[in-house]
């Protein structure tokens, strides 16, 4: 069983940029931090012990904080992946261990394209970077790995590991800016854990249509966020600004304040605008609240409901869409295809 582990750089493969002692020593201690630096070498090496049957086969491809990640470098990930699996010997699963802060994002257009069509494609990374007591990221390469070795895993997309949860990448999210189990997936929970050195399945998304990352640059959207009493004036602007999209992040299953709603109007005649929730768990509703600036109202007024997914994957698919060349009801109709797949 030969698992590709392709590493981008982050938390994972970060030690201090002086080289000496732990990365948070605490809050007067001074120092310049941690950066980048293991690659997919350092380990394969690691973790080899711990997942005998599996030749681990490691690729280096960016040493990079997750932050610095683009559309550009994820649509390269995406062929590296084809490329694994297609040349020479080929490989049978694929994990790729990045920074967290863009996990979700990574996951999710991997997914789009459907990377993980011909072998399990899993994504990790770690919380605690090298020098930090009690680094999770080697514990999370093998349980990412055996994830990506599993043949059950086959079929259900690609998936994120970490503390020892599967998670599917359309549900899952960051959660946290600490705790070594950052990420959860509600509404819905991970798809299974790794116990045992065991893969244990349980339910799963259903398989996306298929999508191809647009070649040229990704649109500019932007993301703004309702907060008591704002009237969103900045939304009319955006256009003018040189943005393709925004994504209105309402509170509540989607609301905003009455004083917002003719700005949230204004931008849509001119932009499309995906509508989420601050929340941060469950679906934005379509058809609950009938007062104005209720969901029923802004739909009704122009505005896409995201579903559940989070603002930063409705911008992302919302990027992609609109670099495609797609406009008004199309967008409509392939933004919901997505969104509530």
């Amino acid at each position: 069983m030969r698992i590709a582990l392709v590493t981008l750089g982050g938390t994972i493969s970060s030690e201090p940029l002086d080289g000496e002692g732990p990365s948070s020593p605490g809050p007067d201690a001074g120092g310049g931090g941690v950066v980048p630096v293991s690659g997919a070498q350092t380990f394969a090496r690691e973790v080899a012990r711990f997942v005998p049957g599996i030749e681990v086969v490691p690729v280096e491809a960016q040493m990079v904080p997750s932050p610095s990640l683009t559309v550009a470098d994820v649509r390269g990930l995406a062929a590296r992946i084809s490329a694994l699996v297609e040349e020479g010997d080929g490989v049978d699963g694929v994990v790729v261990a990045q920074g967290t802060d863009t996990i979700e994002e990574t996951a999710f257009a991997l997914d789009l394209v459907g990377a993980a069509d011909e072998v399990p494609v899993v994504v990790t990374g770690a919380m605690r970077d090298r020098s930090a007591p009690g680094p999770d990221g080697a514990a999370n390469v093998v349980a990412a790995l055996r994830a990506a070795a599993s043949h059950d895993v086959r079929g259900r997309g690609v998936l994120v590991a970490f503390a020892d949860r599967l998670h599917a990448a359309r549900w899952v999210t960051k959660t946290s800016t600490f705790r070594v189990d950052a990420f959860t997936s509600e509404p819905f929970g991970p798809v299974g854990v790794v116990a045992e050195g065991r893969v244990r399945l349980g339910s799963a998304p259903r398989p996306l249509p298929p999508f191809e990352i647009p070649s040229g640059p990704p649109a500019r959207v932007a993301v703004v966020t309702a907060g008591l009493g704002d009237d969103l004036a900045v939304l009319p602007a955006l256009a003018d600004l040189g943005y393709d999209g925004v994504v209105l992040v309402a509170m509540g299953a989607g609301h905003v304040p009455a004083a917002a709603v003719e700005n949230v109007a204004m931008a849509a005649e001119g932009l499309p605008v995906v509508l989420c929730s601050r929340t941060g768990v469950g679906p934005v509703f379509t058809h609950t609240y009938g007062y104005e600036g209720g969901e029923i109202d802004l739909i009704e007024r122009g505005v896409m409901p995201a579903g559940v997914l989070t603002p930063a994957k409705a911008r992302l698919l919302l990027m992609l869409l609109v670099a495609t060349g797609l406009t008004g009801t199309e967008l409509q109709r392939a933004f919901a295809r997505y969104a509530e797949s």
